[in-house]
């Protein structure tokens, strides 16, 4: 929680230029899509996988907790690759692809689980 906390802070001092962060040239659009698409399904696993048992508030609280915090890291990396120069939506765009990768597993995530006797 920490690490996307600080993600969030280095993006947002960018935004107001306080924070002049190292420039990475060799990070595209399509490496970005790719980093987006791999942090979303792997943060709705983890979501999944924590949130197996847990009670509906627990359930809320760790959503947004995870839907959140990684979209920070893919943030960062575009701010540091200068490419909402290029494309201004491009920000908007990954965390669409993220939204979509992580709502994928947390949609399935009761298939194939057998219903509890009543």
């Amino acid at each position: 929680m920490g690490l996307f906390l600080a993600c969030w802070l280095l993006y947002l001092l960018r935004l107001v230029d306080l924070v002049q962060l190292p420039y990475v040239p060799g990070l595209g659009l399509t490496e970005l899509f790719r980093i987006a698409s791999v942090v979303g399904w792997v943060a709705g696993m983890v979501f999944v996988q924590t949130t197996r048992h847990a009670v509906a508030p627990v359930r809320r609280q760790l959503f947004l907790l995870s839907f959140f915090g990684p979209p920070s890291l893919v943030f960062l990396l575009g701010a540091m690759a200068r490419l909402e120069r290029q494309t201004p939506l491009v920000v908007l765009w990954s965390l669409a692809v993220f939204g979509v990768f992580y709502l994928v597993p947390v949609s399935f995530r009761s298939v194939g689980r057998r219903n509890p006797p009543r």
